[in-house]
C-alpha cells in the first residue's frame, strides 16, 4: 500500500488499520541512515527493524530470511525507493503488500537534485543547484518523477533529514495515535539535534570549502549543496560501471589542472581504482562513508555519520605536506 504526498485525513485513514490495537506498530527501514532517524522519532515506543546492515550496499543487496521475516510482520516500511534499494522492489510487493510503504524519494516534501555523469564535471554542474535552479526547491516533475535522473542519496542533505522525521512523526502518529504526543516530541527533539549538527558541519567545514576533490561516485551531490564543498567529478561511471583508461585520463587531467587535494574512496568498494587515478597528481587518498559502514544502528547513528563526512573531508582537504 503505497503512500505518497497524500492530504493528512486520507493519510489517518489509510493507515489506522496498520497497527495492532493498543501495541506500536511494526516499522522496517531499508538503510541505515533513514533508519536512525526513523529510531528518534520512536525512542521510547520501539525500535525499528533495519534491513541493510553491517556496511553492506544496497546497490548489491540480497534480502535474508531475517530480513524477509522483518518485511512480512511489518506494519509500515521506509525506504528511499527503487533506485537506491532495488532488491527490495518485489520483496514489498510479495512480503509487504499489507504494510504501508514510505517511499521517500517520491515524497512531496523531499529536496531532489539531478544527477550528474560519471567522469570529470563542468564547474556550473559541480555547483548548481536543484532542477529549478535554487536548493530548497523540489525538482521539476520531469525530473522529480524519473528514477533515472534524480539522486537518491537524499539524507546527505540534512534538511532532508528533517523532513524524513517529520514524515515519520506523520506516519508513526497516524498509525499509533496512543504515542502521537510522543512521537512528535522525540520528532522536535531530533530536529533541534539537526540545527545542532549543520550548525557544527558547516563550521568544520570553512577552511576547506574552496579546496577541490574528486569522489568515488557521485553520492555526495545533496552533501556538496548543503555545504559548499567543491567536488569536482566522480571516478565509476553513474550506471556503476567502472571507468575506462580514457575516463581515467581527463579526472587525473582535471585532477592536476583544479589542484584536487584529494580523491575520496569508500568503505564497500575497492580502492585501486583511486590509487590508480591519484597516481603522479600528488593528490592523497581519503575515504568518505555515506551508509555508516561501521556504526551501531541507532538514533545517534545519523548524527555520527553526518560528522564522520565533514571530518574526512576536513582532515584530507586540509591537509598541506
Amino acid at each position: 500500500m503505497p503512500l505518497l504526498g497524500l492530504p493528512a485525513v486520507v493519510f489517518a485513514v489509510l493507515l489506522a488499520g496498520a497497527s495492532h490495537a493498543g501495541a506500536a506498530p511494526k516499522v522496517a527501514v531499508s538503510i541505515l541512515p533513514i533508519h536512525s532517524l526513523v529510531a528518534g522519532v520512536m525512542t521510547g515506543i520501539a525500535e525499528p527493524a533495519l534491513i541493510v546492515k553491517g556496511g553492506a550496499s544496497p546497490h548489491f543487496y540480497s534480502l535474508r530470511p531475517s530480513d524477509a521475516q522483518a518485511l512480512d510482520s511489518a506494519d509500515i516500511v521506509f525506504w528511499i525507493g527503487p533506485t537506491m534499494e532495488s532488491f527490495l522492489v518485489k520483496p514489498l510487493e510479495s512480503l509487504a503488500d499489507d504494510a504501508v510503504t514510505v517511499e521517500l524519494l517520491e515524497a512531496d516534501t523531499i529536496l531532489r537534485l539531478e544527477s550528474r555523469e560519471g567522469g570529470a564535471w563542468a564547474e556550473h554542474d559541480a555547483h548548481e543547484g536543484d532542477a529549478d535552479g535554487e536548493h530548497g526547491e523540489a525538482a521539476s516533475d520531469d525530473t522529480a518523477g524519473g528514477h533515472d535522473e534524480t539522486e537518491p542519496h537524499i539524507w546527505l542533505d540534512s534538511e532532508n533529514a528533517r523532513r524524513i522525521v517529520r514524515i515519520a512523526v506523520q506516519s508513526l502518529s497516524a498509525a499509533d495515535p496512543e504515542n502521537a504526543a510522543r512521537y512528535v516530541a522525540n520528532g522536535k527533539g531530533m530536529e533541534t539535534r539537526l540545527d545542532e549538527l549543520e550548525a557544527e558541519v558547516t563550521a568544520m567545514l570553512i577552511p576547506v570549502v574552496d579546496t577541490p576533490y574528486v569522489v568515488f561516485h557521485d553520492g555526495y551531490r545533496y552533501f556538496e549543496d548543503r555545504f559548499g564543498t567543491r567536488a569536482i567529478g566522480s571516478i565509476v561511471v553513474g550506471d556503476g560501471r567502472k571507468p575506462g583508461a580514457r575516463r581515467l585520463e581527463e579526472i587525473r587531467v582535471k585532477i592536476v589542472e583544479l589542484e584536487a587535494r584529494c580523491v575520496f574512496a569508500e568503505p564497500q568498494f575497492e580502492p585501486a581504482l583511486v590509487r590508480t587515478v591519484i597516481e603522479g597528481t600528488g593528490a592523497r587518498a581519503g575515504i568518505l562513508d555515506p551508509l555508516g559502514a561501521e556504526l551501531a544502528p541507532g538514533p545517534d547513528a545519523y548524527f555520527d555519520l553526518m560528522r564522520n563526512l565533514g571530518r574526512a573531508l576536513r582532515d584530507c582537504l586540509g591537509r598541506t605536506d
